[in-house]
C-alpha cells in the first residue's frame, strides 16, 4: 500500500532542513509518491531540491500561502489514495510507514480519517512523545493537551506528522486557510471530521523524530507574535465551530475575566490576537474566492467546510465527552 501515498511537505525557507531530513524520507518512503510545496522562499530551498532531488516533485508557489493552503495545494495535486503530511523538521524512521498503514487495511476502517504518529519531539535535550491530543472546554475555550503515549484514539492528527484519508480530506475542504499563518488548522480540521462520526487514532509505534527547535515558526518569528497567533486561532476556533449555546454564553461570560487577566499581566499578544481574530470575523461568514485552497472538483468547499449542524453525527459536547481525559 506504501505506493498508494503521496508524501506533502510544506517548506518555506527550510533549505537546511531539507538537506537533513529529505534523504530519510525519500529512502523509508521508497515507493510513495513525494511532494515538496515551496512556499515561495526566499532562501536557496530551490536551487537544492532542483539539483539534488530530482525524483521529488515541487510545487512553487508564486507567493507566500501559509501553511494551510500549501498543505491543500499539495493534497490537490496528490496521486495517491493517502496523504501524509511532513513537517520541514521531521525525520520518520525505518517501517513506520507500513505500520501505519495497517490501520486503513482493517475491516472497520471505513470511519478512519487520520492516524497520527508518534512524534520523538527532540526538546532541550529531552525527547517527549507526542501526537496524541484530548481536549476540554473550560473557562469559554477549547483547552488541548497531551494524552498520553499509548496507542488509542486522538482528538486531532497532526498536520506536521500524520497520514490522512485523501478523499475525506478533499471533502472536509482541507486545512482552513483562516488560521495562517500556523497552529490551528488540524485540530479544526479533525474536529470537524469527529463531529461528521469520523475517528482519528494516535499509534505509539510509528514513530518520527520531530525538532521544533529548528522549525520554520521560530526560527523566524518572535515569541510575542507566536503567542499572538495563538491566541487569535483559539477564539477563532470557538466562534467557527462551536454550535452549542451553552458553551457560547460561557465563552461570552468568561471574556471580560480574560481580558482582565491579560490587562494584569500585561499580556498584550492577547488583545492583538482578540482583535486579529475580530478582523477575520467576515472570512466566517462568507467564503471569498481569494482564498481558494486548490483542492480541485473534489472538495466541497473552497476552504474548511462549515457544515450545517443537521449534517452533523455527533454535537460539541458528545466529541468533548470522548476526548476530555487524558
Amino acid at each position: 500500500m506504501e505506493e498508494k501515498v503521496t508524501v506533502v511537505i510544506p517548506n518555506f525557507n527550510g533549505r537546511d532542513l531539507l538537506a537533513k531530513n529529505l534523504p530519510t524520507v525519500a529512502k523509508v518512503c521508497p515507493k510513495s509518491e513525494i511532494i515538496v510545496v515551496d512556499d515561495a522562499s526566499t532562501d536557496d530551498s530551490r536551487r537544492l531540491l532542483d539539483k539534488n532531488f530530482k525524483k521529488i516533485k515541487v510545487i512553487a508557489n508564486k507567493k507566500n500561502l501559509g501553511f494551510a493552503r500549501s498543505a491543500n495545494v499539495g493534497a490537490g495535486a496528490a496521486s495517491g489514495d493517502f496523504i501524509l503530511f511532513l513537517n520541514t523538521d521531521v525525520s520518520p524512521q525505518p517501517n513506520f510507514l507500513k505500520t501505519v498503514l495497517e490501520h486503513f487495511k482493517d475491516k472497520n476502517s471505513q470511519n478512519l480519517f487520520a492516524v497520527a504518529l508518534a512524534d520523538q519531539s527532540h526538546e532541550k535535550g529531552k525527547i517527549i512523545i507526542r501526537g496524541r491530543g484530548g481536549a476540554k472546554f473550560t473557562k469559554g475555550f477549547l483547552s488541548h493537551f497531551a494524552a498520553g503515549s499509548k496507542s488509542g484514539e486522538t482528538l486531532w492528527a497532526s498536520g506536521g506528522s500524520g497520514l490522512f484519508d485523501k478523499n475525506k480530506f478533499l471533502e472536509l475542504g482541507g486545512f482552513d486557510p483562516i488560521f495562517a499563518p500556523f497552529y490551528w488548522e488540524d485540530i479544526d480540521l479533525c474536529w470537524r471530521a469527529q463531529k461528521q462520526g469520523l475517528t482519528c487514532f494516535f499509534d505509539s509505534r510509528a514513530r518520527v523524530d520531530h525538532f521544533h527547535e529548528e522549525g520554520a515558526i521560530k526560527k523566524t518569528h518572535s515569541s510575542p507574535y507566536i503567542k499572538t497567533v495563538a491566541y487569535k486561532n483559539q477564539l477563532l476556533f470557538v466562534w467557527k465551530n462551536i454550535s452549542d449555546y451553552l458553551m457560547l454564553v460561557q465563552h461570552l461570560l468568561w471574556l471580560p475575566y480574560h481580558f482582565a487577566k491579560a490587562l494584569a499581566r500585561l499580556d498584550w499578544p492577547f488583545f492583538l490576537g482578540f482583535f486579529w481574530a475580530i478582523s477575520q470575523i467576515p472570512k466566517l461568514i462568507f467564503d471569498y474566492s481569494l482564498i481558494t485552497t486548490h483542492l480541485g472538483p473534489q472538495s466541497r468547499a473552497c476552504r474548511g467546510t462549515r457544515t450545517a449542524s443537521s449534517a452533523y453525527s455527533l454535537n460539541d459536547k458528545e466529541v468533548l465527552k470522548k476526548f476530555e481525559k487524558p
